[in-house]
């Protein structure tokens, strides 16, 4: 596989992920769900989805 190929194949694989996370949070925004999120003070969060919309 080539650079080229590589780079294609990484930049989709990027692209279905961000459209994955997108249809994750309408659907729990949707269903005024939470999203759990911990943070770099490792403390976990419940946060509403659709704050991240």
């Amino acid at each position: 596989m080539s650079n080229a190929e590589h780079k294609q194949m990484v930049e989709k694989i990027t692209r279905g992920l961000e459209i994955a996370e997108r249809e994750m949070l309408e659907e729990k925004a949707k269903n005024n769900e939470d999203v759990i999120v911990c943070g770099d003070d490792n403390v976990i969060r419940h946060i509403p989805a659709k704050n991240f919309l």
